[in-house]
């Protein structure tokens, strides 16, 4: 696999494992019960409050967002990691804010990035995902990184996200209206993304109605003649109502076919799954928004798409 290298990489690479445990302290003037189980806000270093999580939630947590500095030159973030590295010693008695100007301003945040993601990773569930908002700025770097941390093949998406819209004329080359929010999972041969009811993105293709519209929904239909790999089973004579008779691509023989067998195509006549029509000499499957074309009762989904 290519990997991702720079400055400090060899002394950050196991520093999450070295960062000390330290216990959550409860502010009780500011909570609601003095236990530390759950609905938590922490106030402290990102870095210790992950670590602090562990003994509790390694291996629990199924959802994680974060939105770390997009590392645009003027967040005003400072490296402040006590990691064992003169190159770091430096970084930290500068104390000195990360802007546009600073030519190590990569290797800080990827720097700063490295421990955080590693306990992010242990936090997470086996079917657990994480999802990391980004820009430009470091969006690359931050992808190959998380492809090592989490495994390239644990990869899901990069969602890009509109974030802004106007008129762009402050622009230097091109209007940039978004940003990019890339997921992971810890495991994706043990993932299930839950997907939404299709009819709310296509309700507007089942535009027809039949007497099985409380049973099945609305319907619409599919030309039954199919283009595509030629078999002679699939090419069957047709009786239309008005006692013409018709085959796929107005012939018998290749390249047209039937979508379904003939058996299934009796079964679909007996069971209102098709409609003929005379004037045109075509045929069309219903295809149902409730019911498979087996006429069980099928919730067609679709999965969600971007941001």
């Amino acid at each position: 696999m290519v990997g991702l290298d720079f400055g400090g990489k060899g002394a950050i690479h196991s520093h999450h494992m070295t960062v000390p445990v330290q216990p959550l302290i409860p502010d009780v003037h500011k909570s609601l019960n003095s236990t530390t189980h759950d609905n938590l806000i922490i106030h402290g270093d990102n870095l210790h409050a992950l670590k602090a999580l562990l003994p509790r939630y390694a291996g629990k947590v199924n959802c994680i967002y974060i939105d770390p500095p997009y590392n645009t030159g003027n967040e005003g973030w400072v490296y402040n990691d006590n990691v064992s590295s003169d190159m770091m010693r430096r970084w930290l008695d500068n104390a000195k804010e990360v802007d546009g100007e600073d030519l190590e301003r990569h290797d800080k945040w990827l720097c700063m990035m490295w421990p955080r993601l590693q306990l992010l990773r242990e936090l997470l569930a086996e079917d657990g995902v994480i999802f990391v908002s980004i820009d430009d700025n470091e969006q690359h770097r931050l992808r190959m990184m998380m492809d090592e941390v989490f495994g390239e093949s644990n990869f899901i998406a990069n969602m890009v996200r509109e974030n802004k819209r106007g008129s762009g004329h402050d622009s230097k080359f091109l209007a940039v209206e978004y940003d990019y929010v890339i997921v992971f999972g810890k495991n994706v041969g043990n993932l299930t993304f839950h997907k939404k009811p299709a009819d709310t993105d296509t309700q507007s293709k089942y535009n027809r109605e039949d007497r099985h519209i409380q049973t099945r929904g609305r319907y619409k239909r599919r030309d039954m003649d199919y283009k595509g790999s030629y078999s002679q089973s699939l090419d069957y004579p047709i009786t239309l109502p008005s006692g013409d008779i018709i085959y796929a691509g107005g012939k018998f023989g290749e390249p047209n076919t039937w979508r379904w067998s003939k058996e299934k195509f009796e079964w679909g006549v007996k069971n209102d799954f098709i409609v003929f029509e005379d004037i045109k000499k075509k045929v069309y499957l219903k295809e149902y928004q409730y019911v498979n074309n087996q006429n069980v009762a099928y919730n067609r989904t679709t999965p969600y798409r971007g941001l």
